[in-house]
């Protein structure tokens, strides 16, 4: 009779993480601050949704198109460092706003170029922290430590908004831009404290090896030449195409129906990030599903139809904030399952190549649902809902009302409706829904130069 392996103990091997994560936590209060503000300051002086949605592109789109490059870098560099560096260099973006908005000089046109130069070395910095994951935390915590990035997202966004609110109406956003330099500061001491691993070196990392635009190609080849991986991505294609379409109007679908109500765009927020604390603490403890496929498609499908359907058809701060609630509360598991397949499967020397060009296929079209998102609510549906003799109004209007931000809720729930079909799509192709089986763990792989199989720890 073998010897059975003792299980191992929940939160075992991850105290760097725990100091990075720490770290991750305030300076995410400090950014979600300065994001909260510079929305309010943009819609405020534009009043449409389209500022808001170009904001988003113009700091998302650089992040997604310089993927491949920053992570064959990532897989080149000091990981630790490239995390620093990468944070120093968006601490400076926020100190040059600040600097013009004291001086009277702040444009809209500045925050879509400071977004862009903001997003160029954002690119570096999700990969490296993913990679870096992976050495630092056991496998059969995976699941736990995405959970746990999950948790660090949704807690700092309960007091986020609240304290960004109340010192709108003080003081004013600029002591929110020292905030946020201040919360820096303190994710770079914690960087500074934690050990990160080197990768070992890996058969497939000696085969990816080479120039730099060799190694920039490496994660397509990789990916392209295992199906199973990139059906599962195509699903977040789609997922977020579409998600991106309808999330983008809630804040300018909030401000429309309450009359620029700060206050109570602050509160729905909030609730939602109190969601997002109670499903990370709660997949933290649980771990996740065995199968971390169904994750995956019900965590796009449960809460996008959730929320879609209360904050769409809701027209009080209560349903808004009840689907706000519900969809961050069920959301961590999809991030957190798709996670932890992928850092299963994929050995850590590539992992910077390869989640970099994973990142690129999820979010390779949402630049452009973020660029149509505006246009969409400011020129269609808007316009269509705008009274009981508009195009949709007649029809719609006894649902989603009539009037300011009635056609951002009608395009909001179409929206996270096909977000539902694109989550359960996945279990139409069994390629999608067995990759666990299909693809082996990289630690049952010889690493290079040896002989010998890892074998996994659960």
């Amino acid at each position: 009779m073998e010897p059975v392996e003792p299980k191992p103990r929940m939160w075992a091997g991850m105290r760097d993480f725990f100091i990075v994560w720490a770290g991750q936590f305030f300076s995410l209060f400090g950014s979600n601050m300065t994001r909260f503000a510079l929305t309010i300051w943009a819609y405020q002086i534009t009043g449409q949704a389209t500022s808001l949605a170009m904001m988003a592109f113009f700091t998302f789109g650089p992040e997604v198109f310089m993927s491949p490059i920053a992570g064959a870098l990532v897989d080149r560099w000091n990981r630790k460092l490239t995390m620093a560096l990468s944070d120093i260099a968006i601490g400076v973006t926020t100190i040059v706003i600040l600097v013009l908005f004291l001086t009277g000089n702040l444009q809209i046109w500045h925050l879509y170029l400071l977004g862009a130069i903001a997003g160029i070395f954002t690119s570096f910095q999700w990969p490296a922290y993913s990679a870096a994951i992976t050495l630092m935390v056991p496998k059969h915590n995976y699941a736990r430590a995405s959970a746990m990035i999950s948790l660090a997202e949704s807690s700092s966004g309960i007091l986020s908004p609240i304290f960004a609110a109340a010192l709108i109406g003080l003081v004013g956003i600029a002591p929110i831009f020292v905030i946020d330099l201040a919360t820096l500061a303190i994710a770079l001491g914690a960087l500074w404290l934690a050990r990160i691993p080197k990768p070992p070196r890996s058969e497939a990392g000696r085969e990816g090896a080479g120039s730099l635009w060799k190694e920039s190609l490496f994660g397509f080849r990789y990916i392209f030449s295992k199906p199973s991986l990139l059906g599962l991505q195509l699903i977040f294609l789609f997922g977020n195409m579409f998600s991106n379409l309808a999330w983008i109007v809630f804040t300018p679908m909030v401000l429309a129906q309450t009359g620029n109500n700060v206050a109570i765009l602050g509160a729905v927020e909030s609730v939602g990030g109190i969601g997002g604390v109670i499903g990370g603490v709660a997949l933290s403890i649980w771990g996740g599903f065995k199968r971390k496929t169904d994750g995956v498609f019900l965590g796009w499908a449960v809460p996008a139809l959730i929320s879609g359907a209360l904050i769409g058809l809701g027209r009080s701060p209560l349903m808004w904030g009840a689907g706000v609630f519900l969809g961050a509360m069920l959301g961590p598991v999809v991030n957190a399952s798709n996670q932890a397949i992928w850092q299963s499967k994929v050995p850590p020397d590539i992992q910077g190549r390869v989640f970099s060009v994973r990142r690129l296929i999820a979010q390779v079209v949402a630049p452009l649902s973020l660029l149509a998102a505006g246009p969409l609510a400011d020129k269609v549906f808007e316009p269509a809902m705008a009274t009981t003799d508009s195009a949709l109004g007649g029809i719609l209007g006894p649902f989603f009302g009539t009037g300011p931000g009635a056609g951002m809720a009608v395009m909001l729930l179409l929206f996270s409706l096909l977000v539902v079909l694109v989550g359960l799509s996945g279990y139409l192709f069994p390629a999608i829904r067995d990759v666990e089986k299909i693809i082996p763990d990289y630690d049952m792989v010889p690493v290079a130069g040896s002989h010998a199989v890892e074998h996994s720890p659960e």
